[in-house]
């Protein structure tokens, strides 16, 4: 069999000429997918770490053989895939609140905690008051004042007197508390919880030692949080000693 030759070199001998670069193996043969966009939106991308658009893809595929797509393979997806760095997650990652949804969650649910404590303990203290306002201009409520939310507990307290005499009494509270806490709950740390729990402690025992009222809801809060009974008692005696 002759050698393929090609241009001899400036010393006068003669070279083997270059064969064309071999295509990858798995460009000519292997399995593809055929990616279609089903939908879109804004979710919080784990890997880049931030809140991203993404695209919901679902995708088929099929065997390829040198480069030719031959035998179907099946359905794939769906995914979520990050407009930014183009990884692609399970459709569960967009159970993971944005981090503007999630900060409004948290605002909501202080200011949820908040009007149930003031609300069990009523708004006759002026410093249980004082301190309600001071802890929702802290979580971003920043137009706050004391007479808008004395106002806001009565017609609380109004719609609560209605609800109870078909749920009993703090059936209300216990299920607004329900509403706002349980959504944001599997989303926060332990030190999170702890948190929301301790401000509305804090306001409890602004005008002295928790009353019954408060303990009840302050523990319905507790439970909403995913916490224990005795996580609860723990930190709500914690939170009497001055720090």
């Amino acid at each position: 069999m002759l050698p393929i030759w090609g241009r001899t070199d400036r010393n006068g001998l003669a070279g083997q000429a270059s064969l064309p670069a071999a295509r990858p193996l798995s460009r000519l043969l292997g399995v593809r997918t055929a990616w279609t966009t089903v939908g879109d939106g804004e979710f919080f991308c784990p890997g880049c770490g931030g809140d991203r658009n993404y695209r919901r893809r679902t995708g088929r595929r099929r065997f390829v053989l040198l480069g030719i797509p031959l035998v179907p393979r099946g359905a794939t997806g769906p995914v979520v895939e990050c407009a930014a760095c183009e990884d692609r997650f399970a459709a569960d990652v967009l159970d993971h609140p944005t981090t503007h949804r999630f900060s409004a969650m948290l605002r909501d649910a202080v200011h949820t905690v908040v009007l149930a404590v003031l609300s069990a303990g009523g708004v006759s203290s002026r410093t249980a008051l004082e301190t309600a306002v001071a802890t929702l201009r802290g979580a971003g409520f920043d137009d706050c004042t004391d007479v808008q939310l004395a106002a806001l507990v009565e017609a609380l307290l109004t719609d609560a007197g209605r609800v109870s005499e078909h749920c009993g009494p703090g059936a209300g509270l216990a299920i607004e508390l329900h509403e706002a806490l349980d959504p944001l709950a599997p989303h926060l740390a332990p030190a999170g919880r702890e948190s929301i729990l301790l401000q509305g402690a804090r306001i409890a025992l602004a005008d002295g030692p928790y009353t019954p009222a408060e303990r009840d809801v302050l523990s319905t809060a507790g439970a909403a949080l995913t916490m224990c009974t005795d996580e609860v008692s723990q930190l709500l005696e914690a939170a009497r000693t001055p720090s």
